[in-house]
């Protein structure tokens, strides 16, 4: 109840902030996008990670509300570092099933987009594995409208939440994250079987059709190890820690001149 309440004062006297993790192309080490992440920031107070609130938030209704301010918020950042002529990639936030199933995601969606100019196409939203496969059901048709309005979509912590191949195949969904925990085999104790399931997971999603990221990257050798298996993308702390927009600002290059149709080339053309 007094982490409830903490939360709730956080939201009115906007104590959340963004910050952004860089996600990049493996084969070049190009910059492909961020991935914004909330933090809460109320000095004073203990600290208190994403890990720890979200799902109280979910559990209460406040990731409606937060949910809401985040996709906002970064709609906005990536919009100003646009007009700065800086190239952003695309920015991707996390969707909560237990957001979209509350109703008006489409709503909160296309008033954040239209609110701060940003084009659809410029938007990526992660969700779980294992709320995706939970409740499928009920939010495949939002995700089809979704995907309908530009937006792109993409499975988050891929390998943790038993997807079934035919739901799978049938979500509009462009991009599979491997979750870290995968990651973190490789090179590991357990020797080839890591690479291997790693190796499963990429031919898969690639034989949906889908552009495959891996999560979590501490090593060069894990890097190396996952374009040798025919990963495209990549993220975790070899690359850059999470940090505010400011430090974020940093990792941006100009903005090209065919912007549009270079954000299209960036790898696949649907991510």
């Amino acid at each position: 109840m007094q982490l409830d309440g903490r939360l709730r004062r956080a939201l009115e006297r906007g104590e959340f902030e963004l910050w952004y993790q860089p996600l990049y192309r493996l084969a070049d080490r190009h910059l492909i996008g961020l991935e914004a992440l909330v933090r809460l920031n109320q000095p004073g107070l203990p600290p208190i990670g994403p890990a720890e609130f979200i799902p109280l938030m979910e559990d209460s209704g406040l990731i409606v509300e937060l949910g809401a301010w985040v996709t906002r918020e970064a709609c906005r950042q990536a919009r100003a570092w646009l007009d700065e002529g800086l190239d952003c990639g695309r920015i991707a936030v996390n969707l909560s099933a237990a957001e979209m199933r509350r109703g008006q995601t489409l709503a909160r969606l296309s008033q954040a987009l239209d609110d701060s100019g940003l084009p659809a196409a410029r938007l990526e939203l992660e969700i779980t594995e294992s709320g995706l496969m939970e409740h499928s059901d009920a939010v495949e048709p939002v995700l089809r409208q979704m995907r309908e309005m530009g937006v792109r979509l993409a499975i988050d912590d891929f390998g943790t939440g038993y997807s079934s191949l035919a739901r799978l195949r049938r979500l509009p969904v462009g991009k599979l994250k491997i979750d870290r925990s995968f990651i973190a085999d490789l090179g590991g104790e357990t020797g080839p079987q890591g690479a291997q399931l790693v190796s499963a997971m990429i031919a898969m999603g690639r034989g949906l059709g889908l552009s495959v990221l891996a999560e979590g990257i501490e090593t060069e050798v894990q890097a190396s190890q996952l374009i040798a298996l025919g990963c495209e993308a990549g993220q975790g702390y070899l690359f850059g820690r999470p940090a505010p927009a400011a430090v974020a600002r940093q990792w941006l290059s100009p903005l090209p001149e065919n912007a549009d149709e270079a954000l299209a080339q960036t790898i696949w053309p649907d991510i």
